[in-house]
């Protein structure tokens, strides 16, 4: 077979290329050909229509993600913003943390353990790309419904993966969410979140200036594993024949990755590198089209130099494969000699493949051939943009009208008890225990909360006891009851979760995952969950600094629910000031601050009871949302309150079960005159918390909420060992824990 060259693209104008099968379209292979004046070669073909792909370009994204920077809130605290490899924030003390979430998802339905498993591997590259040392690891998960076969080959698959391979880099995983329901069914998500540690000082970028600068790729061999990828299996939708397509996910070792790291950081130690990238989706095109494109000059690169697990790969499968634990670094010459030493003593391949030039071209050869010469920036940044058609559903107003808060409801204490404990032993709000008992949470010593707390939080210097807070939500039935008002409840229900710990929310990563974008109706719902993350951000304060776009999240003609995952980053000065969930101790008196309406649209209770969803989702008030963080932090640091619980999927009765769980202590709860007791118990309104304060702090709790107009309610105390509602029903905890535990093992029996 003759090697497809520049030169011979040149005299071959009119060769009949794979262009289709490559996921291009007509029209964007047509650009290409404009771009380079002759038909590309093989190896340009497969560079481009991997970078090109929707998961790399964003191409029907960029113009609904733009918001996040125009309407971005202005503030010191962010130091690397949008457009690298994850970004970064000043959390003080000369601190910098670096956090992002990305997708899998694709990749994990078809081989569940493995596409997990490089999902929490490409994250943690991320976070090491920047300069920091990975310190934590997320995972918000979701699946078909619970009692369906194919999650019980899904979701163990999954699991084993996120915990296999965090387990063995050693890093604690401290919070995500699990969550079932018929949409995700073919379309599990799997999104995970890494948090970096670094001074200012260490920051790292992708970029490749300097000519004469050396290109080395370090990391584990290149197989064949992967080709083309997440970039080609999340760039389309599913169908029947989908699960066949096993090679194309990713292969991955967490032992190797865990000696990268270690290697990495050594090198940033001896500050050997100018830029840096890791490989990720679309592997070397990526890093190298990126690097050359982020930095002053050119790039050419000897691709026969890379080393290969498997000797027939072809220059295009080299260029495709998504083979992980790999990074790429930009090396000064008189750098390049110490640079492989370490390498070499962690045990770590290192090859230089290229250097930097003075030009303005990526030009790849093979064996001498020129087989690539092409403009970075029209590889990497200067993809398709599409202003793809969208509109409100028809079915929309259908779907709001079905409203939830006219069901029938349970009435007399029989029948509310009865509802409570279906909900708290339903597979959505049941203990995940089984789940998060297969990760490490608290390796490296530093996690100071972890699942089932509110958010997750870390020690950063264990000197100052400085740390930091992260939690991830975000509820599908809400979106697509109305996607604006969903994004902005799944942003402000991390934000408060973050508050209840006790941590200052500071900044946003999200991972925004959707059906195809070709539908006009999923669009809609795109651009209304960009539109209300942008608003919502800016009213909070809150800059989003990166994230992740998933589509094509369907099979056939049915999509997801639109499901925008969103993680909010706090900061807490002393982590010995947090604030948990857990109820533990008798005599804490308990109040619910914010306002409960009767908000049932898309709630757990509609669900569970009627597998209804319909109505209007809870309203959003983002300035009583910043309200309450304000008075939840305040309480945590001058210790008014021992406990706190954010009230979101579920309402009271779940946030109350949960912390008498979680601290072994019952409860007495009052319902308020002005409230039936099924809305107190079962309503999902947002902006509010429910609390326990020491009897020695409640006339200063009282007056700080008082004074900032805060509605406080007390409505019980913690009390025995069962939750008690005066005038309605008793639970005791036994009967509610055998309940609330037994479910996901039982269904994966």
């Amino acid at each position: 077979m003759t090697l497809d060259t520049v030169k011979h693209a040149e005299q071959t104008s009119d060769t009949p290329q794979p262009w289709a099968e490559l996921g291009l379209k007509q029209d964007e292979y047509d650009r290409i050909r404009e771009i380079l004046d002759r038909r590309p070669t093989g190896a340009e073909l497969a560079m481009y229509s991997v970078m090109w792909s929707e998961h790399c370009s964003y191409k029907s994204s960029k113009v609904h993600l733009r918001q996040f920077g125009e309407k971005a809130p202005q503030t010191d605290a962010l130091l690397v913003g949008i457009g690298e490899n994850a970004g970064v924030v000043d959390v003080g003390q000369g601190y910098a943390v670096t956090f992002k979430i990305e997708s899998h998802n694709h990749p994990s339905y078809v081989e569940p353990y493995q596409g997990a498993a490089t999902g929490v591997g490409g994250i943690v590259r991320d976070i090491l790309a920047m300069g920091a040392r990975p310190v934590a690891v997320m995972d918000p998960l979701r699946f078909g419904a619970a009692d369906h076969p194919d999650t019980k080959r899904v979701l163990p698959g999954v699991v084993a993966g996120v915990g296999g391979y965090g387990n063995c880099l050693g890093l604690p995983n401290i919070g995500g969410e699990v969550v079932f329901d018929a949409c995700y069914q073919g379309n599990p998500l799997v999104n995970a979140l890494c948090i970096g540690v670094m001074k200012h000082e260490d920051i790292h970028l992708a970029k490749a200036s300097g000519a004469g600068n050396k290109v080395i790729l370090y990391g584990a061999r290149t197989g064949g594993d992967g080709i083309g990828g997440v970039s080609v299996l999340a760039s389309e939708t599913f169908d029947d024949s989908k699960p066949t397509k096993r090679p194309a996910v990713q292969v991955g070792d967490p032992f190797q990755e865990k000696l990268l790291i270690e290697c990495t950081l050594e090198i940033f130690r001896e500050d050997l590198v100018d830029g840096i990238q890791d490989l990720g989706g679309a592997g070397l095109s990526c890093a190298t089209s990126e690097l050359a494109s982020a930095g002053s000059g050119g790039m050419r690169v000897e691709l026969d130099t890379v080393p290969l697990r498997d000797a027939t790969l072809s220059p295009e499968e080299i260029l495709m494969s998504e083979s992980q634990e790999r990074m790429c670094a930009i090396v000064e010459p008189g750098k390049v000699e110490r640079f492989l030493e370490i390498c070499e003593k962690w045990d770590v391949i290192a090859t230089v493949i290229g250097e930097v030039t003075d030009g303005d071209r990526l030009e790849i050869f093979w064996h001498g051939e020129q087989i690539v010469d092409v403009p970075p920036r029209t590889v990497a940044h200067e993809g398709p943009v599409y202003e793809r058609p969208y509109a409100r559903p028809d079915w929309q107003d259908a779907l709001q009208a079905d409203d939830a808060n006219a069901l029938p409801r349970p009435a007399g204490g029989d029948e509310l008890r009865a509802a409570a404990l279906a909900l708290i032993s339903s597979p959505n709000q049941a203990s995940k225990a089984w789940v998060t008992d297969q990760y490490d949470r608290f390796v490296q010593g530093n996690t100071v909360l972890a699942q089932p707390e509110d958010s997750g939080m870390i020690r950063i210097d264990e000197s100052t006891n400085l740390g930091v807070a992260v939690a991830t939500d975000g509820n599908g039935r809400y979106a697509k009851l109305d996607p604006y008002t969903g994004a902005q409840l799944a942003l402000a229900e991390a934000y408060r979760n973050v508050a209840a710990s006790g941590a200052t929310p500071l900044a946003v990563s999200d991972c925004l995952n959707f059906g195809s974008p070709e539908d006009p109706d999923v669009m809609w719902q795109f651009a209304e969950a960009c539109r209300a993350l942008a608003d919502g951000c800016l009213e909070l304060g809150t800059p989003v600094t990166g994230g992740n776009v998933s589509l094509y999240n369907q099979t056939g003609d049915t999509a997801i629910h639109p499901t925008p995952v969103v993680a909010v980053l706090g900061v807490i000065d002393d982590v010995t000031r947090r604030t948990p969930i857990a109820f533990a101790e008798e005599g804490q008196l308990l109040y619910l601050l914010g306002d409960t309406k009767e908000e049932l649209g898309g709630s757990a209770w509609s669900q569970v009871a009627h597998g209804h969803l319909g109505g209007l989702p809870p309203a959003v008030d983002l300035g009583r949302e910043k309200l309450l963080a304000e008075i939840l932090v305040s309480a945590s640091r001058d210790g008014m309150i021992d406990a706190a619980h954010d009230l979101s999927d579920g309402g009271l009765v779940q946030a109350v079960a949960e912390s008498c769980l979680r601290g072994g202590f019952g409860a007495r709860l009052v319902v308020p005159d002005e409230l039936d007791p099924f809305v107190f118990l079962f309503s999902e309104s947002a902006g509010r918390a429910v609390v326990a304060v020491p009897r020695s702090e409640e006339l200063r709790f009282n007056d700080m909420c008082g004074a900032r107009g805060l509605p406080a309610a007390r409505i019980g105390v913690v009390d025995g060992d069962a939750i008690e509602v005066q005038g309605q029903f008793t639970l005791p905890l036994a009967e509610l824990r055998s309940a609330y535990e037994a479910t996901i093992p039982a269904l994966l029996a």
